[in-house]
């Protein structure tokens, strides 16, 4: 309504006219936008000067607006206008205090993230000083150790040339001592010497006197022998022929006597070749699990524990690829009720690199499937020479008359069945594979025969044609050689240092090293990681206090990667 009063300040939202009254109020609001220049307040009070005809209009209005049958209407309008400015008023006081309020929370936030970032800068900067202070610390401490070590060197030092300088006055001495005594017993055996001869010279007349009496008294009783053995065969033979009665007597005493001693021989020899074939191990085998009846006095705990322990899992121990397990599992439990079922065994070879556990395995499943077992190497057959075939004959003899059964481990087995087609093999070999082969020519219940070779390719073909099985064992892989890892840690130092308490085992992470050892052991067979791990126990009991530090791990890592490259170019020279 501000038009009726004579100033024309725009409304935010226009009012209609009511009974076309009120049209001349309907001014534009003004542009903000404007220049702000001399003639553009000139304008503004040109337009908010004081104005009497609008008063006149505003009361016209008034008048018409009374008689108006719209008049209540259009008060209620106007007073709606004015309750919907409120609340836009009131609205905008709202947004006014919640953007204070929005501004007053980020500005606490800002102060807040400073805030914590000053406190992570003071805590680095504590951290750093501590860091710096703690290396200054080490610093002082290894310096002085250092020092301590420099002064310990030289005391050492010092005693050692101290040791032996009172070693060589001691060896001087002793020198000096012993030069003596070989003179004076020089001149005591001089002395001796010259007494004996002058004694032997004083008595050579009566010794040759003795000698002549001895010689004179041996000669008679010589001949009275003679005499007397003379006479009494003579008479023996006078009274034999003077009688036929006795000569046949005699003839057939002396037939009896000479069967007597044959036969007794023979039984003797016989008996001896049995108790041998039975008893006695033949000089090819280095090792074996079976008995004799001297074992239970030799180790009678030992013999009890073999009658009461049951069959172990056939691959306890043995570290290997999960499909070769496998297969080798299901070999085991296949000797294991081919032996409880009195079958016939099937010939086993195991080809591979040295150190992959064919050995180890053999002797697991001989355990597992209830049989003795017995090692023998291809290389010791060659220096037998023409007894190769005898002691071969004496190895299958001695291996039927095992009673639990037998499992013949034949290592390095290309040794001895070469091929033999070619020149280098000699005779007594080509003797000896014969025999071999004569002797497995047919499968057996008594005996399983196992071949272990690096080089199955040089077997002769009639050798291949009695095996049943061929398993392939490859170097270990990374999950084989972890498992190797903690396997042999355990076994030679954490349970030594457990058991024996002689081992102590410096601070670091067992599981790291172990999974490091893995990673840098690649192309090392299990006997290599094993002999590894050995040598780190042998240096923890070197050490002056016994304990086992990540660096002696390292160093003896180093020894083997050398050790082990060394060995591959000696292979691949060997090979071109």
């Amino acid at each position: 309504m501000s038009w009726i009063f004579g100033y024309n300040k725009p409304s935010p939202v226009s009012t209609p006219s009511v009974g076309g009254v009120g049209g001349a109020g309907d001014v534009p609001p003004p542009n903000d936008n404007k220049p702000t220049d001399a003639s553009s307040f000139a304008g503004r009070e040109s337009v908010y000067k004081f104005d009497s005809t609008a008063l006149e209009r505003a009361a016209a209005a008034a008048k018409d607006l009374e008689r108006s049958q719209y008049a209540t209407q259009a008060f209620d309008v106007v007073k709606l206008q004015e309750q919907t400015k409120q609340l836009e008023l009131q609205k905008q006081m709202k947004e006014y205090s919640q953007h204070e309020e929005e501004i007053r929370f980020q500005h606490q936030r800002q102060l807040n993230e400073e805030k914590r970032r000053m406190m992570e800068s003071e805590t680095q900067q504590a951290n750093e000083r501590a860091r710096f202070q703690d290396q200054l610390a080490r610093k002082r401490m290894q310096d002085q150790q250092s020092e301590q070590a420099r002064v310990q060197e030289e005391e050492r030092r010092r005693q050692e040339e101290s040791v032996e300088k009172q070693e060589k006055i001691r060896q001087r001495s002793i020198e000096y001592a012993e030069q003596v005594r070989h003179q004076y017993e020089m001149k005591r055996l001089e002395a001796e010497l010259k007494g004996k001869a002058q004694i032997e010279r004083e008595n050579r007349e009566l010794y040759l006197e003795q000698i002549k009496l001895k010689a004179e008294e041996r000669r008679k009783t010589v001949l009275e022998g003679i005499k007397t053995a003379g006479s009494v065969v003579g008479q023996g033979i006078t009274t034999i022929l003077e009688n036929p009665a006795k000569i046949l007597l005699a003839t057939g005493g002396i037939t009896l006597l000479a069967l007597g001693v044959y036969t007794a021989r023979g039984a003797t020899q016989t008996a001896v070749k049995y108790i041998d074939s039975r008893l006695g191990k033949p000089p090819l085998i280095r090792e074996t699990s079976r008995t004799t009846f001297l074992t239970p006095f030799r180790a009678p705990i030992k013999t009890i524990k073999r009658y009461f322990t049951k069959a172990e899992d056939s691959l306890k121990g043995v570290v290997l690829d999960p499909t070769l397990e496998s297969r080798l599992r299901e070999i085991a439990i296949a000797t294991r009720f081919t032996k409880k079922n009195h079958g016939l065994f099937r010939n086993l070879l195991m080809h591979g690199p040295p150190g992959t556990g064919k050995t180890l395995f053999a002797k697991k499943l001989a355990a597992h499937s209830g049989l003795d077992y017995a090692i023998m190497t291809g290389g010791d057959v060659a220096p037998l020479g023409r007894d190769a075939v005898t002691a071969i004959h004496k190895v299958f003899d001695w291996s039927q008359t095992s009673r639990r059964g037998l499992l013949l481990f034949i290592d390095e087995a290309d040794a001895f069945l070469k091929k033999r087609a070619t020149e280098k093999i000699s005779e007594d070999m080509r003797a000896a594979l014969n025999a071999f082969l004569y002797r497995t020519g047919e499968q057996s219940t008594r005996f399983m025969m196992v071949l272990a070779s690096n080089e199955p390719e040089q077997f002769d073909w009639a050798v291949n044609d009695r095996l049943d099985e061929m398993v392939q064992f490859n170097l270990p892989g990374l999950d084989e050689r972890r498992r190797m890892t903690y396997l042999y840690f355990d076994s030679y130092i954490l349970q030594s240092a457990e058991r024996k308490r002689q081992i102590k085992i410096g601070t670091f992470d067992f599981e790291k090293k172990c999974e490091e050892l893995a990673q840098k052991t690649e192309g090392f067979s299990g006997r290599e990681i094993a002999k590894l791990l050995a040598a780190c126990q042998a240096t923890a009991y070197a050490s002056e206090d016994g304990t086992l530090t990540e660096e002696m791990i390292d160093k003896k890592l180093r020894y083997a990667l050398d050790s082990h490259l060394k060995k591959v170019a000696w292979r691949a020279e060997e090979e071109r």
